[in-house]
């Protein structure tokens, strides 16, 4: 018979750790999937387990939505990946172009990894400078320079007006550190005097409009005016990563402030549940890509970009995803929250909740931390929050992601949000003595 563990021992012989990505390894052993179905996936041994965390925020209607199993399958008929065009790919570009007006152009890539490569050098080659900027903690993929200081720790971040620039992987070239500009977010004034340090030098700025790793709260209008501003002034480029952001609102989360992106990284929920990644922006800026023109400044392709299984897939997601659905998903998440803070106020513990749109996370600190600084969890604060999630992954049969947050389905109903509220009561009420005793709460 087969088990969690026996597949896990036989993927230790193949696979480095015996998993393909960190994410999904677990103590004693990572949980195979036999099976899922809208918010439900159940494992090879037959557990059957509520979905809040849709493969890292990238399931907008859950598991084997049938109206996209059906045009996948169709479109299987037909060939996956060519070296010709396809209409899947226009089609979906016209309808992401329609759906936000500040996409001019597109280019799919495959990943929100490679978008942001993607827009990271459309940027260098426009304006002809070669560093970048990007705020302290924040995930924008693995690309060596977009990976810088999203891990930093108090022992190597530094002075708040000046942080440091640290690399996550050992052995990054020390070129790729000198060109990266750390600022701390949402901080206008720390953050405009370290840009005026390098005004001549920045390419663009890059921002995630609700960074999950800083902390997973919006940047304030404010903020991204005032990057704006300095971004015309200085001859940059404004750039957002909604690879994970493009859900908060229907034309992502872009759509919530008074001034607007040059250049848009995409991915997760465009791609229906298959592989994607997505470039989009101001046709003057996406002009370097064309290969029409007379010099080739940014030479771009890719084996997989623009199959037509992901672009299928995700315009069908996109498609299902109208304004209707934006809403009625965000205001289930609302309602959710709402539930999580009366059993925080029942258990009695000092937790706390920050979030936008269809998801939210968990702090294990009484008041709601707005900076990256403030969200740092010190290694007793892991432990409790691990401790948290191995409860609701096998004793409640939950699934969070990691951080203890939560990216809403479409499929969810209040069903689901009552066993996660409820889950998480009995979550709190375990580990309480121990917030009291390791965070000194008592």
């Amino acid at each position: 018979m087969k088990t969690n563990k026996t597949i896990y021992n036989r993927a230790c012989n193949v696979l480095t750790g015996g998993v393909s990505r960190n994410t999904i390894f677990r103590e004693p052993h990572p949980y195979y999937v036999a099976t899922a179905k809208g918010s439900y996936i159940t494992d090879i041994e037959g557990v059957e387990r509520i979905d809040f965390a849709n493969n890292m925020a990238s399931l907008i209607h859950g598991h084997s939505h049938p109206d996209i199993v059906n045009a996948v399958t169709g479109q299987l008929q037909n060939g996956t990946a060519f070296t010709m065009g396809t209409e899947a790919e226009v089609a979906f570009a016209e309808l992401m172009i329609k759906r936000s007006n500040t996409f001019e152009r597109m280019r799919f890539v495959n990943s929100g990894t490679e978008a942001v490569m993607t827009m990271i050098k459309t940027s260098r080659v426009y304006t002809n400078k070669s560093k970048i900027a990007k705020a302290e903690g924040a995930y924008h993929g693995t690309y060596d320079y977009a990976e810088m200081s999203q891990t930093s720790n108090p022992n190597n971040w530094g002075d708040l007006n000046k942080p440091n620039t640290n690399p996550v992987v050992e052995g990054t070239p020390q070129g790729a550190i000198d060109d990266v500009i750390i600022f701390p977010y949402n901080d206008i004034e720390r953050t405009i005097n370290i840009l005026d340090q390098h005004a001549n030098e920045i390419a663009c700025v890059l921002i995630d409009p609700v960074p999950h790793r800083i902390g997973l709260f919006p940047a304030t209008n404010e903020f991204i005016e005032a990057i704006y501003k300095w971004t015309r002034k200085n001859n940059a480029i404004l750039a957002f990563d909604e690879v994970v952001t493009y859900r908060v609102n229907y034309a992502g989360a872009q759509a919530n402030y008074t001034v607007k992106p040059d250049l848009t990284a995409l991915g997760k929920i465009i791609g229906g549940g298959f592989p994607i990644g997505a470039l989009a922006g101001k046709s003057e800026i996406m002009e370097v890509l064309d290969p029409r023109g007379k010099i080739l400044r940014h030479p771009h392709s890719g084996t997989f970009s623009a199959n037509p299984i992901s672009t299928t897939a995700g315009r069908v997601a996109m498609e299902l995803f109208d304004e209707t659905a934006v809403k009625s998903l965000n205001d289930l998440t609302k309602k959710a929250k709402h539930q999580i803070e009366e059993s925080i106020k029942i258990a009695d513990v000092p937790v706390s909740i920050t979030g936008e749109g269809s998801m939210f996370r968990l702090h294990f600190q009484a008041n709601a931390p707005t900076t990256y600084r403030e969200a740092y969890q010190n290694k007793e604060t892991k432990d409790l929050m691990n401790k948290l999630i191995d409860y609701l992954f096998l004793k409640e049969n939950i699934i969070m992601i990691n951080t203890c947050a939560c990216m809403f389905a479409t499929t969810l109903t209040q069903k689901e949000i009552d066993r996660l509220s409820e889950a998480l009561l009995n979550g709190f009420k375990l580990i309480k003595p121990e917030f009291e005793s390791s965070l000194n709460l008592s």
